[in-house]
């Protein structure tokens, strides 16, 4: 299903849901998956990204704001395209469910 063409899974937030938005959509035919108005298992960052970033974050500290950030940007753009194709594929087994 996701090779078919673009799917895009978004909340009812109100830039998802503007007529703009949905026109664009519509213009790319580009499907959308119906989201429930608060799903936690199909929120990316919470089953997949954050654990992996805590685990990676685990016993250090930073002095700033920007130290953190520094970090973990650098953390994210060293993640294999492995690490998000595979949670795609953990979000396609919890649409599912």
């Amino acid at each position: 299903m996701l090779t078919l063409g673009v799917v895009l899974l978004h909340d009812n937030a109100r830039l998802h849901s503007a007529a703009v938005t949905q026109q664009l959509q519509a213009c790319f035919q580009w499907e959308v998956f119906d989201h429930t108005p608060y799903s936690p298992d199909l929120v990316l960052s919470d089953f997949h990204l954050f654990p992996a970033l805590r685990k990676w974050l685990g016993g250090r500290s930073f002095n700033t704001n920007d130290e953190l950030q520094d970090t973990v940007t650098t953390w994210l753009n060293r993640q294999a395209a492995t690490f998000f194709a595979e949670c795609i594929g953990k979000l396609e087994h919890w649409y599912d469910k």
